[in-house]
């Protein structure tokens, strides 16, 4: 069999297996030109090297991995209708279920369970062929938006290791950059794709909700949270979550695809598109070179021809409104684990905090929380009736550092990401440029409902006028 694949090496010359794109491994493995062995083995030799210095992975299947890729290479040889994403390696975030593999959720109290069944998402890689690795570092619960928790510690920033990867799927985006996979699945209630993707220099989408319905899952966070990609390119998102999508009956939110295809929009281009560029959505306290960074970036969308204006939705900072949604939901979902004064003895003081200041709410504070939730909708949406498309920078400052512990401080640092968890509309992260001293900046691209393809079309047009993947962190 393995005189079948021809000697990856010289097929590829100095092309490394590890950097590959998921669309060209995939293509690879289907021509014979690789084997998904090889591939795989390759993979867990770089996390296996790389690995304990950002400590991206928490848990690695090894074993698991190499059997699904030798099945995969079986099926390959013998002819068989295989998916579009045979044999490429996927990490899994430590937040989603993933059958007989450990999912702690950042949280000792979580620390030895072991889902029966896969999430849908997982269960839609795996029918497409993706082979998965293992599962990676999350914040407790997702709460924070850097990457730490009381069982793994913290994840690096691969281009600074005393910077945060962000969060709280700092993780996979930690992975992605750092050639430890070409594909990860991250989840976002306040930013958790966005903000890592931005800290890491890579590309990670938020869908519009639902789109990838979240079954099973931990309790809490259904009305802002979604399950996206995190990759290196826009086109392997685009194909992540052309296979993720779709409707679960597990999932109220979740919906049909009609036929969507996000890697057909790629090649459209943003040639006559109205696009509105918000340098601080009005209220944001926004460091100078990333705005000259990000205004830069946005800028670029005129040169490919589309019209670019700044403008803002003018709406007030809404932090106050995502704060009480996400932790009466944190508070009713970690009362699955026992009673709250118990649990508040076993987590971080971030998540007891948390879950005191949301045992003080009352009815009418959710109530009015969700009209506001509402209203901004109506609000953006409007906005978004002028504009195809509304451009901020990600985060409004370069990644922190590891050890930086400010509550207050995070929701300034989120200002720009989690409205949107509230509207439940698309938004992406696109690499935007790096900081004088190195560091990664994000551009985040907002659509309108429903509309991820256009967000990946105008990802797609500034990565292929500014290609950022062959960038690579020195971390050999």
């Amino acid at each position: 069999m393995k005189r079948a694949f021809e000697d990856r090496r010289l097929l590829l010359r100095h092309q490394d297996i590890c950097w590959m794109s998921a669309v060209d491994l995939a293509k690879s493995i289907r021509k014979k030109k690789l084997s998904p062995v090889e591939v795989v083995r390759d993979i867990l030799e770089r996390i296996e090297a790389i690995n304990p210095r950002v400590n991206a992975y928490v848990t690695v299947i090894a074993d698991s991995a190499l059997a699904e890729a030798k099945k995969a290479e079986k099926a390959l040889m013998k002819g068989e209708d295989v998916g579009p994403l045979l044999g490429v390696p996927v990490s899994i975030k430590d937040m989603i279920f993933t059958r007989g593999v450990r999912t702690t959720f950042g949280c000792k109290l979580l620390e030895d369970f072991v889902p029966e069944e896969d999430a849908a998402a997982v269960a839609s890689l795996k029918q497409a062929g993706a082979i998965v690795m293992g599962k990676t570092n999350t914040s407790e619960f997702g709460f924070k938006p850097l990457t730490d928790n009381l069982i793994f510690g913290i994840t690096r920033n691969p281009w600074n290791l005393e910077k945060t990867s962000g969060g709280s799927s700092g993780g996979a985006a930690a992975a992605v950059a750092s050639g430890l996979g070409p594909i990860a699945v991250g989840a976002d209630g306040g930013g958790s794709i966005r903000i890592p993707s931005s800290c890491c220099g890579v590309f990670g989408i938020k869908p519009q909700l639902g789109r990838v319905p979240r079954y099973p899952a931990f309790p809490g966070g259904e009305l802002i949270t979604h399950e996206g990609p995190i990759t290196r390119t826009v086109r392997d998102a685009a194909l992540m979550l052309d296979v993720m999508a779709g409707q679960h009956w597990g999932d109220v939110y979740s919906f049909p695809q009609a036929g969507v295809s996000f890697t057909r929009s790629l090649r459209l281009g943003v040639k006559g598109l109205r696009i509105a560029w918000s340098p601080d959505l009005g209220y944001a306290t926004v460091d100078p070179q990333v705005k000259r960074i990000c205004e830069s970036a946005a800028k670029e969308f005129a040169v490919l021809g589309a019209k670019v204006e700044e403008a803002h939705p003018g709406f007030d900072n809404p932090e106050v409104h995502v704060g009480t949604i996400f932790g009466a939901h944190a508070l009713e979902g970690l009362s699955v684990l026992g009673p709250v004064e118990t649990v508040m003895d076993k987590v971080t003081q971030l998540t007891a905090a948390m879950l005191f200041v949301s045992g003080e709410l009352k009815a009418t504070d959710y109530a009015r929380a969700l009209l506001a939730k509402h209203e901004l909708s109506v609000k953006v949406g409007r906005f978004l009736q002028t504009y195809d498309l509304l451009l901020t920078p990600t985060l409004p400052s370069p990644p922190l550092p590891v050890d930086y512990d400010d509550p207050i401080g995070f929701l300034k640092w989120v200002a720009f990401t989690f409205p949107f968890n509230l509207t439940g509309q698309p938004a992406a992260s696109v690499p935007a440029g790096f900081t004088r001293a190195g560091l990664p900046v994000g551009l985040q691209i907002v659509g309108r409902p429903y509309d991820e393809a256009t967000v990946f079309r105008a990802a797609a047009a500034f990565e292929e006028a500014h290609p950022w993947a062959q960038k690579k962190p020195s971390l050999e």
